[in-house]
């Protein structure tokens, strides 16, 4: 008779099978050229997310009735060198089984919603083959117990996210935009990576694992850290830049906006429900971390809150509806934030719960927000239509401040806070010159050495067209 944690471990590895068979089908099916029809396509997402989704909520029904709280799945190292161990291995505890629950509950919905709403649309492959590998990248992130195997489904769920912004590639905002995320999440990897090469470098043996760095004295939430006191504020800034700019964050809030462009469906499983709150979900599992230091508490509550207000402000003045949720649910992740601040620097673990029933019920809302986004415009259409010039106009968020406040403030909102102005005046626009006055010198070094001045066209001209053909 096999034991719970036995039971446990293949039901664990059917979670992670489920959406790995679904990439390896459809994106196979794209480079053979071998093109699915759109009902296969549907059969085969719904028996992932359904096999996927049973055996994750078999397994909180076997550890709710057994008591356990932590079961890992370790597939091995692969890698193994000196000082460095790449290993592969999953956990399955009361941070980990919820979010992979919710990841599979509203993949499925926005799947079902997708097959309907992009019906016939000559992408329609494309969108499941992105859609599969964020279910893989978010499944794996949710699960991960060492940083190596996060930082991998960390960047499957990027690469789709920014690939699905950009999908209408006919049009030229959507590539604009969808660089513009590919850009923040590189900043984000980076970090990420950073943090992972020094909780490497930490470990006596190279290991990554969460087990070993997180859960000295209990598991999560209870869990502290074993790093050393000169490791913990590196690798906890490092930690909350990667949060900030997954889940767009002070100052990398221009993005998600931006976000927008691609198509509905993405827009609600990704950007309004799943994505956004990766960056919380990791500042929830490097808590133990983030509790060892006031001063790393104190940078998450003011990063959170100033979120949450910069949000409310330029979410009230928003003149479309997906723009206007976008910033809604920022709000609400910067909240998040902040009661995951207060946790580490109060050192109330239990205050990590209600951050994480926050975010279970924050998905599902923006979830159904996002869905109902088009049929509402038809909806208000008809009203006014209805109703004609009788439909009284409602008073403006800042009318009830002095005329100068309002102005301003309504300019902050209109200009969303000024944070996309921000980053391309203190980092964007001193790299670019930067990069030419080394092309500048490379360039009279070449023309010294061969006697001859450079081609005009191998010459990069200066930048003479608008903020908005940059951004």
């Amino acid at each position: 008779m096999p034991s719970v944690d036995q039971v446990i471990f293949w039901l664990g590895a059917l979670v992670i099978a489920a959406p790995t068979l679904l990439v390896a089908q459809l994106g196979l099916a794209s480079l053979l050229d071998a093109k699915l029809s759109e009902r296969t396509i549907n059969r085969s997402n719904q028996t992932a997310v359904v096999t996927g989704l049973c055996a994750a909520a078999a397994i909180l029904a076997l550890m709710l009735l057994t008591g356990s709280r932590h079961v890992a799945i370790d597939f091995g190292t692969w890698i193994e060198i000196p000082h460095f161990h790449f290993s592969i291995k999953f956990v399955f505890d009361r941070l980990s089984v919820p979010l992979a629950i919710l990841s599979f509950l509203l993949t499925g919905t926005i799947g079902a919603f997708a097959s309907k709403y992009m019906h016939r649309e000559r992408g329609y492959n494309r969108f499941f083959v992105l859609y599969a590998l964020f279910l893989l990248g978010l499944v794996v992130t949710s699960l991960a117990d060492t940083i190596e195997t996060l930082f991998a489904g960390w960047e499957f769920v990027g690469l789709s996210s920014a690939l699905l912004v950009a999908f209408f590639q006919e049009r030229p905002a959507p590539p604009k935009n969808g660089l513009w995320v590919w850009t923040i999440y590189r900043l984000s990897d980076a970090a990420l990576l950073l943090a992972a090469v020094v909780l490497h470098h930490h470990h006596a043996s190279g290991e990554g694992d969460f087990d070993e760095l997180l859960s000295i004295g209990g598991f999560w939430p209870e869990g502290h850290t074993t790093l050393a006191p000169g490791y913990v504020l590196p690798v906890g800034l490092l930690l909350i830049v990667a949060a900030a700019g997954k889940s767009g964050l002070v100052p990398f809030s221009g993005w998600l906006p931006r976000a927008m462009e691609g198509p509905t469906p993405s827009s609600a499983v990704f950007y309004g429900a799943l994505s956004i709150h990766l960056g919380a979900f990791l500042l929830l599992r490097a808590s133990p971390i983030l509790e060892s230091s006031h001063w790393l508490g104190l940078t998450v509550v003011a990063i959170g809150f100033s979120t949450a207000v910069i949000a409310s402000l330029t979410g009230s003045v928003q003149t479309d509806v997906k723009s206007a949720l976008s910033f809604a649910c920022l709000a609400q992740v910067g909240i998040i934030v902040v009661e995951i601040g207060l946790s580490c620097l109060l050192q109330w673990p239990w205050l990590r719960y209600v951050a994480l029933v926050h975010i279970l019920g924050h998905g599902c809302l923006r979830t159904l927000q996002f869905v109902r986004a088009p049929s509402l415009l038809r909806v208000y259409r008809q009203l006014e239509d209805a109703i004609g010039d009788r439909l009284p106009q409602a008073a403006g968020p800042f009318d009830r401040f002095a005329e100068p406040i309002r102005l301003w403030l309504y300019r902050f909102g209109l200009e969303r806070g000024y944070l996309d102005s921000l980053l391309l005046s203190c980092f964007v626009h001193p790299f670019t010159r930067a990069f030419r006055w080394c092309d500048a010198l490379e360039r009279r070094w070449t023309d010294l050495l061969t006697g001859e001045a450079s081609r005009e066209s191998d010459k990069v001209q200066p930048f003479s067209g608008s903020l908005e053909d940059l951004t």
